[in-house]
């Protein structure tokens, strides 16, 4: 009754398609039981007293109620079908919109896989659940009262004797039943499982490829898909083995019934017309019965979906504040900030305190792993402190809307993302309104125009799944150019001339350098000789600020970061840590 009442629920914004489906089954089961009710005066105005015009009445009347069954079953079909597919739609909008406001550490911690799967193969099964079992549900009761009527007023002894069977078939399907639901879960699992595969060999196909790995991803999804099978099956047991007790119980009341019956007419007690008359009855119970335990075993297998659709729902949004920041005019301080990732026991940032005023540009850098991409993702509250506060312009970003806080920020990183669309689509994703000659300056000033012009369809060229159709400095530069087009007061720039051969990089160096003159700016650079120009260069170790100031007198401090620019700069160096051991150094940045 639970899970009837969630599905209810899900079709509340369509009760009126309900209430006329719901009339068109009790058609439809008054019609089914007409059919009983004709045998009774088939046998004794037909067989009995051979009476010619009544044969005639009686098959107009066989024709119009399969006439009419089926007008009806097609009516109550369609909506119950309509409402399913439109309640499909609603889950999947329902389930995307929510997704869109989860918050970054969920994102981190559930797969994409697993959220693909909820969103297509969960919702997906809810839709076969109202398509077909509610429809049973409404047929099939009806046309079992219907008929239990019919067989009641004919002989309700014999009706009391065939159906005395019943809650002993109906006690073993529900215990089956329970088994169904829990093997419905490790299916939904398994089937989740196999979705993240999917979607992770498809994403990391150049990598399978490279280490010639097929064999064993063939291998892996091989067994993953067995695994499903065999909880199919265990699954597909179950549903045959209530099938076969229905099979059972059916055959021994309607066999006892016979010969009960039988003996009634052989003595006179009733006559031929109201015995068969009251056995089409029971024989046209025993067909939606058996849908009726089918659609039982459906509702117990929509648990599973369902629970991971609510739980997925009920997981928190992001949290949003009150107050619309207006602009960017001043600072932005973080007060004694920390930060930890869930599940892990140290942090990521360690009681940073920074003050940075408006038109500085801040290069953060460090050893990998030292905070500056955490430090960063806190600005546009991807992740929300543990400790302290970020303040913009006087305003702890806690209390202000998500919106106009992130309308403030641009950002460039190494994790290049391009959607599956066009040039242009991709270039103005920050700006929908841009004009032709915005969209054009930016793309020049990124050095993105030339090669764009370059392509058969220029700017409405599609560049692939993450851009796959380009060059990494080609989506580098896309992605430039769409920060630029943004306009925004505060830049993020983490790793953004990562991918760039030399030529595109110095390129790209001065366009930034322009996009970052009186704006605020956050840049992580893998090489620290794009850091030089500067205000300020932030030195993290540990998630702690070790160390601040100019190039110079960073330099000149002798510190972490003199080291840093000793590995990078200085050959000898290098080669005597290569000397130290016999596994090739890693450069630290």
């Amino acid at each position: 009754m639970k899970d009837f009442k969630r599905i209810l629920a899900l079709v509340k914004p369509y009760w009126g398609r309900l209430v006329v489906a719901g009339v068109c089954s009790v058609i439809v089961s008054g019609l089914n039981g007409s059919l009983a009710w004709l045998v009774k005066p088939a046998v004794d105005k037909v067989f009995v007293s051979r009476e010619p015009t009544f044969l005639i009445l009686l098959s107009l009347g066989v024709m119009g109620a399969y006439l009419g069954r089926g007008v009806f079953s097609f009516f109550h079909s369609y909506l119950m079908r309509s409402a399913g597919a439109k309640v499909v739609r609603d889950i999947r909008n329902r389930l995307f919109h929510h997704m869109l406001y989860l918050p970054m550490s969920y994102l981190h911690k559930d797969s994409t896989g697993a959220m693909v799967s909820r969103v297509i193969n969960d919702a997906g099964f809810v839709q076969g659940l109202l398509s077909y079992t509610i429809k049973d549900i409404f047929v099939e009761t009806g046309t079992i009262i219907v008929l239990i009527g019919v067989a009641t007023y004919r002989r309700w002894d014999l009706t009391l004797l065939s159906l005395i069977v019943l809650p002993v078939a109906f006690y073993f399907v529900s215990r089956l039943g329970k088994r169904l639901k829990r093997v419905s879960r490790m299916t939904q699992e398994k089937i989740e499982e196999i979705t993240e595969m999917l979607t992770e060999s498809f994403s990391g196909s150049k990598i399978i490829k490279s280490f010639c790995r097929e064999e064993d991803e063939m291998k892996r999804f091989r067994d993953r898909n067995h695994d499903f099978y065999r909880e199919v099956m265990r699954s597909q047991r179950i549903i045959e083995a209530t099938s076969l007790m229905m099979e059972f119980v059916g055959g021994f009341g309607i066999a006892f019934v016979l010969w009960y019956g039988g003996n009634l007419v052989i003595r006179g007690a009733i006559t031929a017309g109201d015995f068969f008359s009251f056995l089409a009855a029971i024989f046209l119970i025993y067909t939606p019965a058996r849908r009726l335990v089918s659609a039982n075993n459906s509702l117990h297998q929509a648990s599973a979906p369902l629970d991971r659709i609510d739980k997925l729902l009920d997981e928190a949004k992001e949290e949003d504040g009150a107050v619309p920041l207006e602009g960017f005019t001043n600072e932005i301080v973080f007060d004694n900030v920390s930060f930890r990732y869930e599940g892990t026991e140290d942090d990521a940032l360690n009681s940073v305190s920074l003050t940075v005023k408006k038109g500085e540009i801040i290069a953060l850098v460090g050893r990998s792993g030292a905070g500056k991409t955490t430090f960063v993702d806190l600005i546009p509250k991807f992740f929300v402190p543990v400790e302290g506060r970020i303040l913009v312009d006087g305003v702890d970003i806690s209390k202000v809307t998500l919106k106009s806080l992130r309308s403030l920020i641009g950002i460039v990183s190494q994790d290049i993302i391009l959607f599956n669309d066009t040039v242009r689509a991709n270039i103005i994703y920050g700006k929908p309104d841009a004009s032709e000659e915005e969209l054009f300056n930016a793309a020049k000033a990124a050095y993105a125009h030339d090669f764009i012009t370059q392509f058969p369809d220029g700017y409405d060229t599609v560049v692939g799944e993450r851009g796959v159709r380009l060059s990494g400095g080609q989506k580098q530069r896309l992605s430039i150019a769409r920060a630029i087009l943004k306009n925004p007061p505060i830049l993020i720039l983490d790793e953004a001339t990562s991918s760039l051969d030399t030529a595109s990089e110095i390129m790209v160096q001065r366009a930034l350098e322009n996009l970052m003159s009186d704006r605020t700016a956050f840049v992580i650079a893998h090489r620290l000789s794009t850091v030089r120009r500067a205000n300020r260069i932030i030195v993290m170790d540990k998630g702690k600020v070790v160390e601040s100031g100019t190039h110079e007198e960073l330099l000149a401090a002798g510190g972490i970061y003199k080291k840093l620019y000793s590995l990078q700069f200085d050959d000898a160096a290098l080669e005597h840590l290569a000397s130290q051991s016999s596994v090739p150094s890693e450069r630290p940045l």
